[in-house]
């Protein structure tokens, strides 16, 4: 990945954040949501932004549901906030990598506590 591509990720998955943070009013999005990355094609054409969110499964969708709705939204503070001739499409796609982590550190923690007499 090149050094520009490397800029243009870290400086969406910042604004986006702050955007999540501070402008959008969606009640859907009440939840705690975390922007664990973003990947951004080559040509800018499309930057798929991976979110991790708390809650049931029904909660996750609605929240991701909601980011997809508000896509248009994000991309037009987007041109407004970064200055770069083409602003990509956003795809919000749901990463449980969180989750999983957790899980394998229960496990782990499971073994060892099972391993002491």
């Amino acid at each position: 990945m090149s050094r520009r591509i490397e800029r243009v990720n870290s400086l969406i998955r910042q604004e986006i954040s702050d955007l999540l943070l501070r402008e959008i009013k969606d009640p859907r999005l009440d939840n705690f949501v975390s922007i664990v990355r973003v990947d951004t094609a080559p040509d800018l054409s499309y930057t798929r932004v991976y979110v991790s969110c708390m809650g049931s499964d029904e909660i996750k969708h609605e929240t991701l549901l909601a980011l997809r709705s508000a896509a248009g939204f994000f991309k037009g503070e987007l041109m407004k906030r970064i200055r770069i001739r083409t602003i990509p499409d956003i795809d919000f796609r749901e990463d449980d990598s969180i989750a999983r982590g957790a899980e394998v550190l229960e496990l782990i923690e499971k073994i060892e506590n099972e391993e002491l007499p």
